[in-house]
């Protein structure tokens, strides 16, 4: 029996709580702060709002408007999102199973992704255009690389002797990868698909900033060009809560999908 399951059911109960309640606390108690040292120390607005400000900015601006917004920043970052993975997944299969591939594509990978995106991005609008294309080209090119990265990995760490068994046992190389590999790599690529949620808004908010007419980029580019500086942070809050709530979906996609594959904390 462990030492929580020794204690009291009441205990245990206020621990689980406790545990539960700890980031929603220190995200509180930073909150607190911050409006406190803001009010103290006299910051003005342009440098440094307040949340209580922040808070009333996002609350002054019609709840049609934060959607326009909003749904122009996630489908160009799902748009670019769902690009990644359907490049992203086979690549990485081609590189686990080629030492050809592996040696001719993996140093033009890392050479791609070596660029800064924020450096491009100008560059792949005036070539591309002003539309969608351009916007979504940047959010998949700052999202597959980890993926490409992790799902390698994983592909590569299955062990040897279920490789071996499967050709003893005459498996193609198809079941192979699906019924031995695939499965071995899943917490490698949720683990990858969890990060690169927050890495597909962060290229859709960079493309915003060169080249749109909305979107949460926009927004706060549009904001801090005229010191607004807490309806600047309100649009990054709802960015900072689109991508929790991404996070949280993936998440949830691997309990649904692959529920074996969670690392047990």
């Amino acid at each position: 029996m462990s030492r929580t399951d020794a204690r009291p059911r009441p205990a245990v109960f206020l621990l689980r709580w406790f545990d539960a309640a700890m980031p929603v606390l220190t995200f509180v108690v930073l909150v607190l702060f911050w409006e406190a040292v803001v009010r103290v120390f006299s910051i003005p607005a342009f440098l440094l709002p307040a949340p209580s400000a922040i808070l009333s900015s996002m609350v002054s601006v019609d709840v049609g408007q934060w959607a326009k917004h909003v749904w122009a920043t996630l489908r160009v970052a799902l748009m670019g999102y769902v690009l990644a993975i359907l490049v992203s997944v086979p690549l990485a299969v081609a590189l686990a199973t080629s030492r050809s591939m592996s040696r001719s594509l993996y140093p033009l990978l890392v050479v791609v992704q070596s660029m800064p995106v924020v450096a491009i991005a100008p560059i792949i609008v005036v070539s591309l255009g002003a539309g969608d294309l351009p916007r979504v080209l940047i959010a998949f090119l700052i999202t597959f690389f980890p993926i490409v990265v992790s799902t390698t990995t994983g592909l590569m760490a299955t062990p040897p002797e279920l490789i071996e068994l499967s050709r003893s046992l005459r498996a193609g190389r198809s079941r192979e990868i699906w019924h031995i590999r695939l499965p071995y790599a899943m917490p490698h690529v949720f683990s990858a698909l969890r990060i690169c949620t927050t890495l597909s808004l962060i290229g859709a908010v960079v493309a915003e900033f060169v080249t749109a007419d909305k979107g949460l980029g926009y927004y706060i580019s549009f904001s801090t060009s005229n010191l607004r500086m807490d309806a600047a942070f309100a649009g990054l809050a709802l960015m900072v809560t689109l991508s929790l709530g991404f996070f949280r979906l993936i998440d949830l996609v691997q309990r649904v999908l692959a529920p074996w594959s969670r690392v047990k904390g």
